[in-house]
């Protein structure tokens, strides 16, 4: 083995002068000594007519020799690495330890549940939406009606402002009655919801005279509790109502916009939307 080779490997140097019976530091005393234990020297030859063979090296003495050829190999890389002096001939591979690849398993599977976890969630809450949604359509479609009463004609029973709830099925199961507050389709304009009192049912007559309202021609007029004030009097007025309509007014009969001043004065009976049962906003209460 050249020189030049020992000096670039000294792991080399070590094993190849192992071979040839040579001494190097580091290694077992055991791999420098002769057969009888004592050490070899290089200057010492060997005589040729000697009886006896030089002693082989054993399994178990080359497995030694290796084992710590590796350890200092391993020693020597890792001093080339601090100094930034490295070389392929003693470079170590490097492997995950078992205890690394299972930490690392464990990341990328609790990665992977928390991508499923997230994904699981938004799917929930768009499922939350969309029920929400599902159920207020069918709420605000056939069960319940919300409106909004932008004038004082309904005063002092709902106030400018007020929001109120209806009941669509009241009239599904049950014909409008007198005294009923009621959400429906404005006659002259059918886009808008209005929300007044039922006066005059299918085929009555209503008269107005002296500011009372009479009925199918009643010598008593109506006992209106809900109304604001007295109504002023004012011209008399007729109104005969037509069979499956009604004829409607507001509570606070002189600022109210009602049948009286409607061109199309009656309200058909599929046009009645829902019954007004209750004010939620902004004073919770209950409407008669």
């Amino acid at each position: 083995m050249s020189e030049d080779r020992i000096n670039k490997d000294p792991l080399l140097g070590g094993l190849d002068g192992m071979r040839a019976r040579q001494t190097w530091e580091g290694a077992p005393e055991k791999m420098n000594a002769g057969g009888d234990g004592q050490a070899a020297s290089e200057t010492e030859p060997v005589p040729e007519d000697s009886a006896q063979a030089p002693e082989a090296f054993s399994a178990e003495e080359v497995q030694t020799a290796e084992e710590e050829a590796r350890r200092i190999a391993q020693e020597l890389h890792r001093e080339a690495v601090k100094t930034g002096n490295t070389e392929k001939e003693i470079e170590v591979p490097r492997t995950e330890s078992s205890e690394r690849r299972k930490k690392k398993a464990h990341e990328e599977d609790e990665k992977e549940k928390k991508q499923g976890g997230l994904g699981k969630e938004i799917f929930e809450w768009v499922k939350i939406i969309v029920s929400a949604a599902l159920i207020a359509f069918v709420l605000n479609t056939f069960i319940i009606a919300n409106s909004e009463v932008p004038s004082g004609s309904m005063e002092n029973t709902i106030m400018t402002g007020d929001r109120v709830i209806g009941s669509r099925l009241s009239y599904r199961f049950e014909d409008p009655k007198r005294g009923d507050i009621a959400i429906f389709r404005f006659p002259d304009n059918e886009k808008i919801y209005y929300v007044k009192r039922i006066i005059g049912l299918p085929g009555e007559t209503v008269d107005i005279v002296d500011g009372k309202v009479y009925i199918n021609g009643s010598d008593e007029p109506l006992d209106e509790r809900y109304i604001r004030e007295p109504m002023i009097p004012e011209a008399p007025m007729h109104f005969e109502v037509p069979e499956n309509s009604y004829f409607m007014m507001g509570d606070n009969r002189n600022y109210s916009m009602d049948a009286r001043r409607w061109e199309n004065t009656y309200v058909k009976r599929e046009k009645i939307i829902a019954k007004v049962l209750f004010r939620y906003f902004p004073k919770p209460g209950i409407l008669k």
